[in-house]
């Protein structure tokens, strides 16, 4: 994983669209980010830095990682009601999600037949898509076998 790279596309959008200063505590958060292996929720995140000695807030954790969402470094999940999960999305390839409801794994796979129907559909109505997660929620092939 190229840190400098995810670290220059953070550095220019915080620039382009003057929002929020480029500070020690949101590089700090990105390259926490950068090294998560999966999904991780903000309270964790947030935890892992802690015990790592950097001194950020919750706070800023937070709205980091809505910021890193923002400039395409972080993709932001909803896969159950009640909280939200993220995963690095830079130099990661496009996938999707199988989602088990029983033990909640989350298994990502890639199908190029689903992107090239997504693509002929915004085509047909000309739209011009930002980003798109197909999430399936079901009982992965383990819980079936508990059953």
């Amino acid at each position: 994983m190229d840190s400098g790279a995810a670290r220059e596309t953070l550095s220019k959008y915080l620039k382009a669209t003057g929002k929020k200063r480029a500070t020690q505590e949101r590089y700090a958060i990105l390259d926490a980010v950068l090294d998560s292996q999966g999904h991780f929720d903000a309270e964790g995140l947030y935890y892992r830095l802690i015990s790592n000695g950097v001194s950020v807030s919750k706070a800023t954790v937070y709205n980091t990682l809505e910021l890193l969402q923002e400039c395409g470094l972080v993709s932001k999940y909803r896969f159950t009601e009640n909280s939200s999960r993220y995963e690095k999305a830079f130099g990661r390839p496009h996938h999707h999600h199988l989602i088990c409801l029983d033990c909640g794994d989350i298994i990502e796979f890639v199908n190029d037949r689903l992107d090239r129907l997504q693509d002929e559909v915004c085509s047909e109505r000309n739209f011009h898509p930002q980003s798109s997660a197909l999430q399936i929620f079901g009982t992965c092939a383990k819980c079936r076998k508990k059953s």
